[in-house]
């Protein structure tokens, strides 16, 4: 046996547990598992969970608030300032930012990422590039799955569908798209489903990101994932025109995502500050409606999307922070909610992203996360110190916890 997690809490349910590695898989979880390992961590009660899945995240446009900001706040702002600096970014740079990030976040807990990559005919495939060599590197570290992502549209730029296929070419997991950015949405969803068929990958779009309803495509996403036969196999980020249909269309289009399998990221930390910018009174809170999402039977996570640029100029790449800011803006407070949060960091991203091998039960990859708290109900409460971090059974890191009181 190569190492075993002695007395943690893995359930607030059940009594505390041991669980056992060996070969990068969990082996065993029972009370007092009799063999003995090469290693023992002595758990004292803390909660060990299956690692933070992060669904939704642009690496190599991390940390580059400073270089250009976005003064008004808006959308608009912010993918054109983005526009105008990507093609300054280098590969040297775009790899250290993003290295930057990607430490934060197996610090935090995270062992798995879906990264949003973009390209286009003015900056190339630098970033692009830069995320696949990434993804490589650190894979004994963290899972990086990369979206071949079209920020600024498939057909309003000329050369943009044949980037898309090399992208695929060169590698990419996922093919991403972005409706509300493009000529038509309808062709846009028409040729990303195209493209996804010809190479057998999932779907990611950036969704419906406004704050009305007037110009959403997600019904008609939702009819072409079960016509084309891809339910389970699409996922969308923001959704934020969803919020702004009024109850009953509401509850129709939900039905029909849930029937499409499609899994919803919302985005608070950008949606929030990007929102309603035009609101001079009773400010929306813009967000796609997880409440309704969740007990409509739709597959719903928490994901970061960026940090500390011109979509979101904070965050620090720890999921915990974002499942406390969509807690009170989503109205996920009450218990029985407080009580469905935690599975949007865990389980319900790995469903998104097809991770067979996720969970805390023998068989499964031993990707774990050791707490400093004693409940898996305080988890998201308390903030707790990630004491240490397993990825297919090795320690990639740790952190110690040191209090002092008076009293």
């Amino acid at each position: 046996m190569d190492l075993i997690f002695r007395n943690v809490r893995i359930d607030d349910a059940q009594p505390l547990m041991d669980v056992a590695v060996h070969n990068g898989n969990i082996v065993e979880v029972a009370p007092n598992i009799a063999a003995q390992a090469r290693q023992e961590i002595q758990g004292h009660g803390n909660v060990l969970i299956p690692g933070f899945v992060e669904g939704h995240l642009h690496l190599e446009k991390a940390h580059v608030m400073h270089r250009q900001a976005n003064r008004s706040g808006t959308l608009k702002e912010a993918i054109a300032v983005t526009a105008q600096l990507k093609p300054t970014l280098t590969r040297d740079d775009i790899l250290e930012r993003s290295t930057q990030v990607l430490r934060a976040l197996v610090q935090a807990g995270t062992t798995h990422v879906r990264a949003h990559a973009e390209f286009d005919p003015v900056q190339g495939f630098t970033g692009f590039d830069g995320v696949l060599e990434l993804r490589e590197k650190f894979r004994d570290v963290i899972d990086i799955q990369v979206v071949a992502f079209p920020q600024e549209g498939i057909f309003k730029l000329p050369g943009m569908q044949a980037m898309m296929v090399e992208a695929m070419e060169k590698g990419a997991d996922v093919v991403g798209g972005i409706p509300y950015n493009d000529v038509s949405a309808q062709e846009h969803i028409d040729y990303v489903f195209s493209l996804a068929k010809r190479y057998g990958k999932d779907i990611d779009f950036h969704q419906d990101f406004a704050d009305d309803a007037e110009h959403m495509s997600i019904d008609y996403l939702a009819r072409k994932t079960i016509q084309e036969g891809y339910q389970g196999r699409v996922c969308v980020g923001h959704l934020t025109s969803l919020g702004a249909v009024a109850p009953h269309p509401q509850r129709e289009i939900i039905e029909r995502v849930r029937d499409a399998g499609i899994s919803v990221m919302c985005l608070p930390a950008t949606d929030l500050h990007l929102g309603a910018r035009s609101d001079t009174h009773n400010v929306r809170r813009a967000l796609t409606p997880v409440r309704a999402l969740r007990d409509g039977g739709v597959n719903v996570c928490l994901a970061t999307n960026n940090i500390r640029n011109a979509f979101t100029p904070f965050g620090t790449g720890d999921l915990l922070n974002i499942a406390q800011l969509a807690i009170p803006a989503c109205h996920l407070g009450g218990a029985d909610d407080q009580a469905t949060v935690l599975s949007m960091l865990t389980t319900n991203p790995a469903q998104a992203l097809g991770l067979k091998h996720y969970g805390l039960a023998p068989g499964k990859q031993a990707d774990l996360v050791l707490l400093d708290t004693r409940s898996v109900g305080d988890v998201i409460l308390d903030l707790p110190t990630r004491l240490m971090v397993l990825k297919r059974g090795k320690i990639v890191a740790t952190s110690t916890c040191q209090r002092s009181l008076v009293f």
